[in-house]
């Protein structure tokens, strides 16, 4: 394993000063705890607000078990990309589609994780857009219950402006403030979730049984929720990125920081997430609604409060994702367009994104759903089990041994999450039809 200026010396000049530009390989002087909070920005999603809506859907055994398993799972599968960012002697494997083509070759790499990397970081851009513009909807609504009403497409592209100054910012060093605020956001708003549910006392006839009346429509939720719990852990799709910004040397390789902020991250995460699932269901039961704070209602100040944190949230969380499709689409234009790297071009780059994310969350305020349909194609394979078929092939654990057994029953399970989820999530989407509007 070499250290960053031996293997920097093995590129040339020009080779050097794109690394020097791109997003993800311009500054590698992070710390650990950076890893720490851009994963917490990354993994806690608003999405785990809809956690005790899966909950009811799972039921109280499946459902924990199903919770704790994903958390288990995904915290194994990082921790074998966060080993095989340098498994290579002399070289890091920065981006995730770099570590697929080392396990699959130059072009079949690319074709195998970068589809399914960027349906899922555009595909979170876009649903963070929404999910900021409804929040701060929601807010306006708990601060002045009696203003008129404004359409959410305008709340949408009063998100959206945000992102148009963030956007310029070069690398995810320098996006660190952005996302240790939203991390401390996305605590903070999980926590008054499942404190006022607490405070308010369990609901008067409270009812743990499956919402629906047949047995067909209770397996079909149950799919769609299995799609709900893997989208809450989406942040694999970024950490290579991450852990591209910490300095490694021989003596001190970059696993040893990455993993110590990874650490940290899923204890933040389990903070986040067991509470307001388990706390969330327990009090409401199947009443509850696919947002908790929804469901609360009441104090208005602090649905107001706990609203306004989702959006300093996704703010962040929307940088994280977004600056990895900057770097794939810069390095396009300039390695194979033979474009000058310059500010221009990085403008050019990333407003376009911004406009069309936010044009479509626009266009598509009701995205949220289909991403339950489209995301599990892609959030199960790069977060349960493509890590586990490049560690096979990379790390060639011997056969039957329990390294092996561990990555198979990986493979086999994230296989299943594949396939049920998006059939759930098809579910959800023709019984929400009746009620989706272009333009809201």
């Amino acid at each position: 394993m070499a250290n960053d200026e031996s293997l920097k010396d093995e590129k040339t000049a020009e080779e050097k000063a794109l690394d020097d530009w791109l997003p993800v390989t311009s500054a590698r002087n992070a710390k650990w705890y950076y890893s720490a909070f851009h994963n917490v920005t990354a993994m806690v999603g608003a999405g785990v607000l809809s956690l005790p809506y899966a909950l009811s859907e799972l039921g109280w055994g499946p459902g924990i078990v199903i919770l704790t398993l994903s958390w288990i799972i995904t915290l194994y599968t990082l921790w074998q990309m966060v080993e095989m960012h340098e498994i290579i002697p002399g070289k890091r494997l920065d981006r995730y589609h770099e570590l697929g083509q080392a396990a699959f070759g130059e072009k079949l790499g690319l074709w195998i994780v970068v589809p399914q990397q960027l349906i899922v970081e555009i595909g979170t851009c876009i649903v963070y857009m929404v999910t900021g513009g409804k929040s701060l909807q929601k807010f306006q609504e708990s601060v002045c219950p009696t203003c008129k009403p404004i359409k959410t497409s305008y709340f949408i592209l009063i998100f959206g402006s945000v992102h148009f100054v963030l956007c310029l910012l070069p690398n995810f060093n320098s996006i660190s403030g952005v996302s240790l605020a939203a991390a401390v956001m996305s605590l903070s708003y999980s926590s008054i979730a499942w404190i006022a549910s607490l405070m308010k006392g369990i609901h008067q006839e409270v009812d743990y049984s499956y919402r629906d009346k047949t047995t067909g429509g209770n397996v079909l939720n149950f799919f769609s929720a299995l799609g709900d719990v893997a989208f809450a852990y989406a942040g694999h799709n970024v950490v290579l990125e991450i852990q591209a910004t910490i300095p490694s040397t021989p003596q001190q390789p970059s696993k040893k920081p990455m993993w110590k902020g990874v650490v940290v991250a899923y204890i933040i995460v389990a903070l986040c997430y067991f509470p307001v699932a388990i706390v969330g269901y327990y009090i409401f039961g199947n009443s509850v609604d696919d947002n908790i704070l929804i469901t609360l209602e009441k104090p208005n100040w602090l649905i107001a409060i706990a609203n306004l944190f989702v959006v300093i949230h996704v703010i962040g969380g929307y940088q994280i994702f977004s600056m990895p499709v900057f770097d794939m689409v810069e390095t396009f234009l300039v390695k194979h367009l033979k474009i000058s790297p310059s500010t221009q071009l990085r403008m050019v780059v990333r407003f376009t994104y911004v406009g069309l994310t936010l044009f479509v969350a626009i266009a598509f305020p009701f995205f949220g759903g289909l991403l339950g349909f489209f995301g599990g194609f892609a959030l199960a394979p790069t977060t349960y089990y493509l890590p586990c078929i490049i560690w096979l092939i990379l790390v060639k654990p011997r056969r039957f041994s329990r390294s092996w057994w561990i990555n198979w029953i990986c493979i086999v399970l994230g296989v299943l999450l594949m396939i049920l989820a998006p059939i759930g999530g098809l579910k959800t989407i023709i019984a929400s039809s009746k009620n989706y509007k272009f333009f809201a």
